[in-house]
């Protein structure tokens, strides 16, 4: 895998990978132009554990409907400002069972996820799953 980031303007970034894809970084105070790299880092572990728990509860033939994964992550105070601790928030959307999604989860945090597991050498990574059922909600956390 290969990668490379091109200093565009100011403190501005295109990140550019090896399939062809491009991404803005922007550093500034206010990012408006794309994530700072910090929150491309958060993007990519939302991104890389939602797709391992699509696979899980598509083999296990869940009738998952939605998957929205959000991170919160704590920084250290001083520099490096690595993240030391980060939250996941799952929330699964059908009947899919509580068993079944913990269990993708599980195995996401545990088995399959490279994001997640360079990041837990730094920071303590947390989830919880909440359910999205027609009007309820309800909440496990792991």
């Amino acid at each position: 895998m290969i990668a490379e980031t091109v200093w565009t303007k100011e403190m501005e970034f295109e990140g550019r990978s090896e399939s062809g894809h491009k991404v803005v970084f922007d550093a500034g105070d206010r990012h408006v132009n794309g994530p700072s790299p910090m929150e491309a880092v958060l993007m990519a572990l939302c991104s890389c554990t939602s797709v391992d728990v699509v696979s899980i509860l598509k083999k296990k033939r869940e009738p998952l409907t939605s998957l929205t994964v959000s991170a919160t992550a704590e920084q250290s105070a001083a520099p490096p400002r690595v993240f030391t601790k980060i939250m996941l928030t799952y929330v699964i959307g059908g009947a899919v069972s509580k068993k079944a999604a913990e269990d993708a989860v599980e195995l996401s945090k545990n088995k399959y996820c490279s994001v997640s597991k360079m990041l837990e050498k730094a920071a303590q990574i947390d989830f919880r799953i909440e359910y999205a059922s027609d009007s309820n909600v309800h909440i496990s956390s792991g």
